[in-house]
């Protein structure tokens, strides 16, 4: 075991703190990752404060992160020390059932690992990026390709397979009309990557606030969902709808907007259910999915497409001691547009 210096929120819904916590010593097949940048995801908030159902504390939060390789154990093939690599939502799986086997690690059938806030297979708490290093399996840790700086990487981790994966399942590309709704930490990836797979691309915020924000970043039109007229005007346009979003939305008001068979894609995770009249879908043949991170080999073609087309987070970065401004910044949707934890400061 090593001791290393982190945040953790002591218990649900209490300010993070400084503290010290153990990693598991390298095995066989393990990387030490001397963790240089981490990047603070909307959803360590929601888990923090519990709102996606009982957790473990105390939690250090933490799955988009970068860093470079420190130590490697003796069966390590895939990487060497010194190499640039980042971990993402999950440490390990069972490796054996159909959905590992296909590539979707995610879906494990026995449960994915999760970085942070889950049980390791020997049944220790499994502890996030918000430290100054830490330990996974080969089969876990990701290349980080040299034309990606660290820090903007560090958010690809999440936010960049998260938008990447469905955008990608429903063939956006040229001749295709996307839509993200919601321009924040997410969305503002879905517009870069859309706009990279060559789709016309269409932003959905609720205001014009950061209309020139989304036109630099790779939007060719956008739109405020608080006029009325976006949705006359925008009926039947879309053939993917890319929700960024975690509140309850109208699912009728956005059904409309896609084209016969046209898909609405959700990656929000909104804290309560939400109804739907089914006749918004029946008509058109429109489907309403989810879609959650990518699995392993996907997030690793993501990163290699991010640095093919030079595609980094828009990102500001923190000292530690900043993470409850911070996190009191992205509930208000004050943060342009993702905050990265330098865990040198830590």
């Amino acid at each position: 075991m090593s001791t290393v210096a982190a945040y953790a929120a002591p218990a649900a819904k209490a300010p993070l703190e400084r503290t010290t916590i153990e990693r598991r010593p390298v095995g066989e097949f393990d990387v030490l990752i001397d963790i240089k940048y981490a990047g603070i995801c909307h959803s360590d908030i929601h888990q923090v404060q519990e709102g996606w159902g009982e957790a473990i504390f105390p939690m250090v939060p933490g799955h988009e992160i970068a860093g470079v390789v420190a130590e490697v154990g003796p069966g390590v093939t895939r990487h060497a020390v010194g190499d640039r690599v980042g971990v993402g939502c999950f440490v390990d799986s069972c490796r054996e059932c159909g959905p590992c086997r296909a590539g979707t690690e995610q879906f494990c059938e026995r449960g994915m690992t999760p970085t942070y806030n889950g049980l390791d297979g020997e049944g220790r708490p499994t502890y996030g990026g918000y430290s100054t290093a830490i330990v996974v399996d080969e089969n876990y840790t990701l290349r980080i390709p040299d034309a990606l700086p660290l820090d903007t990487a560090a958010p690809l981790l999440c936010a960049g397979i998260t938008s990447y994966s469905p955008l990608r399942r429903w063939k956006a590309g040229p001749g295709t009309k996307v839509a993200v709704l919601g321009m924040g930490g997410l969305g503002h990836m879905g517009v870069k990557l859309a706009h990279a797979m060559g789709a016309e691309v269409t932003v959905l915020s609720q205001s014009l606030r950061k209309r020139d924000d989304g036109l630099r970043l790779g939007a060719d039109h956008y739109y405020a969902t608080d006029d009325p007229a976006t949705f006359e005007e925008l009926a039947g346009t879309f053939d993917v709808i890319l929700s960024t979003v975690s509140a309850p939305l109208d699912f009728g008001a956005y059904l409309a907007l896609l084209r016969p068979d046209g898909v609405l894609a959700n990656v929000g995770a909104p804290e309560e259910p939400v109804s739907i009249n089914l006749f918004s879908l029946i008509g058109g043949n429109k489907a309403i999915v989810g879609s959650m991170i990518g699995g392993i080999a996907e997030t690793q073609e993501m990163l290699d497409f991010c640095a093919e087309h030079g595609i980094g987070s828009e990102i500001e970065v923190i000292g530690a001691g900043e993470i409850g401004t911070a996190y009191e910044r992205v509930v208000a949707s004050d943060v342009r547009y993702r905050f990265v934890i330098d865990t040198a400061t830590i």
